[in-house]
């Protein structure tokens, strides 16, 4: 009966295996993400505001109560944001926490009658777990590999990567992440949570998933791309404030890290966002304190309290705290520098192989890792337990398969422990919970922690870039704390003073290692004061901080800088290279030809244009009764593939309609210009053309973009590099200097009074003003 049982798996797994696509090009279109005819999976977003005829006729029907309306849809979907993100976060971390403990549970039974057995069983759940990951991402959501944070600050500074937001990527990161963390890979699920909140944000913005048939038409009230960057700005808030129990990080971290636009009413709707997350989290940790969350025990929302720590530090102690900056801004250059050469490597090469590949190694390291955490507390030898202190709470050994310090690590005597154990075979949560554990000094010895850092370095390296979803914040605290302690013992010994606590360095190298590789000050910093709740140590924290970030500047670019770099997506930073000052617009432009449109425009021009180039706006031009040209608008590729579809707008003169006040047809609503987030859209080849319909023409007035923005061709590059940023184009028209001014804006005309009546606005008063 067994062997039966036993063979039929082996054919299943055959035959899963054998319908995995063994070359990339043997994929289904539908799964992998689509390209372009050039060959980039990436567009830009149309954040600028089309102010065409459609929309002022739209914004003019929607009254004061339209506007309150829309402003009670956006708090409310912050909140509904804030749930999703919140309970997503509660399930991985549950699903993690019970996997590891019915894991290291089993482990331990079964060490106590045979070791070798034990080694086999605590593999096999690793490589089962592992595998669920990387099929899923290989096979269901490939968009959903990695952290994601760099495709969503893509995202956030104007570039749409196809598929990262999809429903399918949402559930892919989810179940992937839990395979991955649960299955002891070194890498965590703080990133992933990240794109997790980001995907549940757009999903909602757009009311739900169309293919998948699960929308809900009273959501769709914001479409446009501008209304989806404020949700997926709260989206990624959510992510960090469920991450490590952080709200007042996570609305740092997505103002310092991945957006490029904000404002005051995003920063309100972003922190209730994060809040409302946070008592999300908090709920659940109460209701598992009843026992109710099986083998969660004390880990998984994240939370280290060393408030019982180093209650204070003397001056002397700066100094090997500023060298723990040092190191970390050393080590997080390199590890950005490896993971960069590694992926690189991958995806050039490895990676090119096809799904199989891509399998196989996550599995390899899965087996790897397990051995190496498995294998090498073997070779230290079980150290005496320290005398029972009352006050600190701590038992020495703990009990087989439970979370603390002191594990108890195939030790002959009870009294006895393994120190590397306690770091290797432990959930990563809880390992670094017994590093920046006070009251324990001389739990490790040095040859322990510098073996740990060696080999977790490296997996690290190694790991990050397999087709799992992986996140660096938790493997970057285990790296940073583990030299951190190094330090503190050195410390310990050298200073002799019974006040100084190990875990406190610990905190510091973990601080400096992320401060070295992701580059973060302001939004770290408070995430490490919110997950160690000790506000004592945020003036050392913010030391360590500037210091390996400055060391770490010196070097390379920070981690998710480099790997959007890698990935061909075309960030623009928040400082202009030091050569665009020398440049101007005119000179950025080159010599190319400007393809646009006259304002009255024959369909086979049209349908001619589009298909011989990829440009996403056309420039539209009239002529003046003194015969110059001049510029009237900016049409979207989107917008004219909508009229050609659609095909109402088709006349057979070649003369302009009459453009004057309301007198002008207007058969389009704004719903019919929005773009799909899945970037997808309307596509010419789906649309049949006549001959008759070639010889039609369309009048391009009503919907093109009569207000775009325009720099002269002297501009230098630098403002021009700047105001695209900051306004958040796509395009910018370059003009030659206008000939005449019609008139000067200042601030005072810009401050309007209130008035009851909206068609009576007066300006301020201009005597308190100096213009």
């Amino acid at each position: 009966m067994l062997s039966d049982h036993f063979q039929n798996g082996v054919e299943t797994a055959k035959l899963m295996w054998s319908r995995i696509p063994a070359t990339e090009e043997e994929e289904v279109g539908e799964v992998g993400p689509s390209r372009k005819g050039n060959g980039s999976t990436e567009e830009s977003l149309d954040y600028e505001v089309v102010e065409n005829f459609a929309y002022r006729e739209e914004q003019a029907k929607r009254g004061k109560l339209y506007m309150g309306y829309a402003v009670l849809v956006k708090w409310f979907l912050a909140l509904l944001i804030g749930i999703g993100t919140g309970l997503a976060a509660v399930f991985i971390n549950l699903s993690v926490e019970n996997f590891a403990g019915w894991k290291f549970s089993l482990t331990f039974q079964i060490i106590q009658k045979s070791y070798f057995a034990g080694f086999l069983v605590y593999i096999l759940i690793n490589l089962v777990l592992v595998l669920s990951s990387v099929y899923i991402i290989t096979c269901f959501a490939p968009a959903a590999s990695g952290s994601g944070i760099p495709e969503i600050k893509g995202y956030l500074n104007g570039i749409d990567t196809h598929g990262i937001l999809l429903f399918r990527t949402l559930i892919g990161k989810i179940f992937g992440s839990i395979g991955s963390v649960g299955g002891g890979l070194a890498l965590g699920k703080e990133g992933p949570l990240v794109h997790i909140g980001a995907c549940i944000a757009s999903l909602l913005g757009q009311g739900g998933s169309t293919k998948y048939h699960l929308r809900s038409r009273w959501l769709q009230v914001f479409s446009s791309e501008r209304d989806r960057r404020d949700l997926v700005t709260c989206g990624c808030a959510a992510g960090v404030a469920a991450a490590f129990r952080a709200p007042v990080g996570g609305v740092l971290f997505a103002l310092e890290e991945v957006t490029s636009w904000w404002r005051s009413q995003l920063m309100w709707r972003v922190f209730f966002t994060s809040a409302i997350v946070a008592v999300v989290v908090r709920t659940a940790m109460g209701w598992c304190k009843d026992g109710n969350c099986g083998h969660f025990g004390a880990g998984g929302f994240i939370i280290w309290d060393i408030s019982g720590g180093q209650e204070d530090y003397s001056f002397e102690e700066l100094l090997p705290m500023a060298v723990i900056g040092v190191i970390g801004g050393l080590l997080g250059a390199l590890f950005n520098q490896l993971t960069l050469y590694m992926t690189h490597w991958r995806r050039n090469y490895l990676h090119k192989k096809g799904i199989r590949v891509k399998i196989i190694e996550a599995c390899l390291i899965s087996v790897i890792t397990s051995a190496i955490s498995f294998g090498l507390p073997l070779f230290r030898r079980c150290t005496p337990c320290p005398e029972a202190d009352a006050n600190s709470g701590i038992e020495c050994p703990q009990a087989p398969g439970m979370f603390g310090n002191y594990v108890n690590f195939y030790c002959q005597n009870n009294k006895e422990y393994n120190d590397l154990a306690t770091i290797f075979f432990n959930t990563q949560d809880d390992a670094i919970r017994n590093l920046f554990s006070a009251k324990t000094a001389h739990e490790f010895s040095a040859q322990s922690l510098l073996t740990f850092l060696v080999m977790f370095y490296t997996l690290a390296v190694v790991t990050f870039g397999t087709a799992v979803p992986a996140g660096q914040f938790v493997p970057g605290i285990m790296i940073g704390s583990t030299y951190g302690r190094l330090v503190g013992m050195f410390v310990v010994s050298f200073y002799k003073k019974l006040n100084i606590e190990e875990g406190t360095y610990a905190l510091l190298g973990a601080a400096s290692f992320l401060g070295g590789s992701m580059r973060m000050t302001v939004s770290l910093c408070v995430i490490m004061v919110e997950i160690t709740n000790n506000l004592k140590l945020l003036p050392l924290i913010m030391l360590v901080l500037l210091i390996s970030k400055a060391v770490g500047d010196a070097f390379n670019e920070g981690l998710y800088e480099e790997q959007a770099r890698l990935r061909a997506i075309p960030l623009l930073e928040s400082r202009p290279k030091y050569q665009m000052r020398y440049m101007t617009a005119k000179e950025a432009c080159g010599n190319q030809n400007v393809i646009y449109f006259p304002r009255v425009v024959k369909v086979a021009d049209i349908v001619s244009i589009l298909r011989s180039n990829d440009h996403n706006g056309f420039p539209v031009v009239d002529h003046a009764r003194s015969g110059e040209t001049l510029v009237i608008g900016l049409i979207l590729r989107s917008h004219l593939l909508v009229l050609l579809q659609s095909k109402v707008d088709f006349q057979h003169s070649p003369l302009p309609c009459d453009s004057r006040g309301d007198l002008l047809p207007i058969r389009h609503n704004l719903s019919e210009f929005v773009k799909p987030v899945s970037s997808k859209g309307i596509s010419l080849h789906d649309i049949h053309f006549t001959p008759d319909d070639l010889e039609m023409y369309i009048d391009l007035a009503p919907f093109l973009n009569p207000s775009p923005y325009v720099v002269p061709e002297d501009m230098s590059l630098t403002k021009v590099y700047n105001l695209f940023r900051q306004l958040g184009l796509r395009h910018l028209l370059v003009v030659p200097r206008p000939a005449r001014v019609i008139g000067m804006i200042t601030r005072k005309d810009l401050i309007l009074e209130d008035n009851d009546d909206p068609t009576a606005v007066e300006l301020q008063s201009t005597s308190r003003y100096t213009i």
